[in-house]
């Protein structure tokens, strides 16, 4: 293909991970797909800063099955993105190197006298390997943690300075999920799925960014008529039209941009934008090691945490009530971190780990997430033919790139062979599991949860 190509039959606008995933899927169908980003490679976005988490504690079935689903991807990467035999693409794209998937016991604690989380009975129904584990019986490599309830999470300067009260019960159970684990270098899991999707015949344009969404002309009703294509100028300056029949926008925290150049938000019943986020890394607390690490989705003390090469602890907040959302323009947006924040969120991994060591100068990154009103993606088809959505990933979806890659072909597949969607939802049977994800639960149309019962943590 030319280096500014004019047709194709899909393009997909963002070469994050889940945006290199749907090339992917979509170029090894047999789609003749351009992707085009505005950074220098594959994954040079949010991607890069992901945490790479790979867990299963969400309240919703799908989303269970599908992050059950995803990690068989991750366990067999260098098969998913081999080459397949006969693929008429570029036979010169070669894997430098491929991303390795460490194995590390997702904990969750609990109180027996508490509801059960919303996520057991999809663990119970779906099989998803776990153990409840009782206070006789949690793993030795607990020993060192502080089990007691801390909850509800508070910040310094609290009116009744609850961050520092003793707490009065502890949690007397743990919630293992040992297949758990993350992922090495995120922003090499996005250019190794490029790297497959450019052996599979598609062709990237980065440096390039989308200014215009074209259609066909319709009734002059909103929503009406047909996504022709894109017009994209790359760093020259210089324009040019891309026609395509699919356009699918995995934009990222841009993705509210594109879908307001589509015209697709009229009928959104979910939306996301861009939420600038810190991610923190501090020496490991003592014996916190190969042999005792496990992540932890720990929503009362409010951090998540997970090891991190070097000896070190990987922190970031889970967005409790206490802690103001800073909602950015994604081109413009504080870089440096926080003091006051990390200072805040390393001594509440503290709470839970009383020989952390906090440093004294602070260390990690700013990046952004593309934040959806209830924290659930958006993977679905829009108000307009032909335009597609993979959006709204909230942080959450880099364990479900592959799976979403696959999910997005499945669907576009279907609605351009004429399955009507929005009337009765796609169901996509996993590759490696066979297990039924329905594509509802990620619809633009989703009705807003009233007793905000569906979370992305369980």
């Amino acid at each position: 293909m030319s280096a500014n190509p004019t047709a194709a039959d899909a393009v997909v606008i963002g070469a994050g991970v889940i945006g290199s995933s749907i090339t992917f899927e979509l170029a090894r169908r047999g789609l003749n797909v351009v992707c085009v980003d505005k950074l220098p490679a594959a994954g040079y976005g949010s991607t890069s800063s992901s945490s790479a988490i790979v867990r299963f504690t969400y309240s919703t079935e799908s989303s269970v099955a599908m992050s059950w689903e995803g990690l068989h991807y991750w366990r067999d990467w260098s098969a998913h993105v081999a080459p397949s035999p006969g693929e008429a693409g570029d036979s010169n794209q070669t894997h430098d190197a491929l991303v390795e998937f460490t194995t590390v016991p997702m904990v969750m604690f609990h109180r027996s006298d508490e509801p059960e989380p919303p996520y057991l009975p999809h663990f119970r129904k779906l099989g998803i390997p776990h153990e409840v584990a009782k206070p006789d019986a949690l793993p030795t490599w607990l020993d060192g943690v502080d089990t007691r309830q801390f909850g509800p999470v508070a910040r310094f300067d609290d009116a009744d300075h609850a961050f520092w009260g003793e707490p009065q019960v502890a949690f007397d159970a743990a919630i293992i999920c040992a297949d758990a684990g993350f992922v090495s270098d995120p922003q090499l899991a996005a250019q190794n799925l490029a790297t497959a999707a450019m052996s599979a015949g598609a062709s990237f344009l980065f440096k390039t960014t989308v200014v215009e969404i074209t259609s066909s002309a319709g009734d002059g009703t909103t929503g009406s008529g047909r996504v022709s294509g894109v017009v994209v100028e790359d760093d020259s300056g210089q324009q040019h039209v891309i026609n395509a029949p699919v356009v699918v926008n995995a934009a990222g925290p841009h993705s509210s941009r594109i879908n307001a150049l589509a015209g697709v938000t009229g009928d959104m019943a979910r939306t996301s934008r861009a939420l600038r986020r810190e991610v923190y890394i501090g020496p490991a607390p003592e014996g916190y090691d190969d042999r005792s690490a496990f992540m932890c989705g720990d929503l009362d003390i409010g951090v998540y945490y997970r090891p991190e090469k070097g000896d070190n602890i990987l922190v970031s907040s889970t967005e409790p009530e206490c802690d103001e959302l800073e909602w950015v323009d994604p081109d413009d947006y504080d870089t440096v971190l926080s003091e006051d924040e990390f200072q805040l969120n390393m001594m509440r991994t503290a709470r839970r780990f009383p020989n952390l060591a906090i440093p004294h100068s602070k260390r990690g990154l700013v990046s952004l997430y593309d934040a959806s009103d209830d924290w659930t993606p958006i993977y679905d088809r829009s108000m307009v033919d032909g335009f597609y959505m993979a959006c709204g990933s909230s942080g959450n979806q880099f364990k479900n790139a592959a799976v979403a890659g696959h999910v997005m072909a499945e669907l576009i597949t279907a609605v351009e062979a004429g399955h009507d969607h929005d009337a009765e939802a796609l169901v996509v049977t996993g590759r490696h599991t066979g297990m039924q994800i329905d594509l509802a639960t990620f619809s633009r149309l989703r009705p807003v949860d009233p007793d905000g019962a569906n979370t992305v943590l369980g």
